[in-house]
């Protein structure tokens, strides 16, 4: 699948007293990317978790190269690097105007909500990973 652009601006509730984003919140900032990528893809995390699908995210590679600052044009990316019988992963990158200044490796697993145990994508997801 190609590459998939969200655009996010850095507001105050996002930054620390020197108006500098939190670290934590590249995270969220990542996590809302790949929400949208999903509904892209036409699928919700609310019609997942009905139909007793849960995503989680197994594993989080992360490198901060540089901050971003209150008011921040930024555009995060979440591209598909692999996927296997229940896991997914992405490769994510924070940038402001092309610069990168944070970059993520995602494994997403695909679990049975009510075991809680890894179970294998619903075969209309798997299809949209290579579409």
């Amino acid at each position: 699948m190609s590459e998939f652009h969200l655009p996010v601006r850095v507001y105050i509730e996002d930054t620390d007293a020197g108006g500098i984003v939190y670290y934590v919140n590249y995270l969220k900032y990542m996590e809302r990317a790949r929400s949208e990528w999903l509904r892209q893809c036409g699928f919700t995390q609310r019609a997942l978790l009905d139909a007793g699908i849960q995503l989680v995210v197994h594993r989080l590679e992360c490198r901060y190269a540089k901050p971003a600052r209150l008011d921040d044009d930024l555009t995060v990316s979440a591209t598909v690097q692999s996927h296997g019988r229940c896991r997914l992963q992405f490769a994510q990158t924070v940038t402001r105007r092309g610069e990168p200044l944070c970059e993520a490796r995602v494994d997403i697993a695909c679990l049975d909500a009510a075991r809680l145990k890894p179970t294998p994508w619903p075969p209309a997801l798997a299809a949209a990973f290579h579409g």
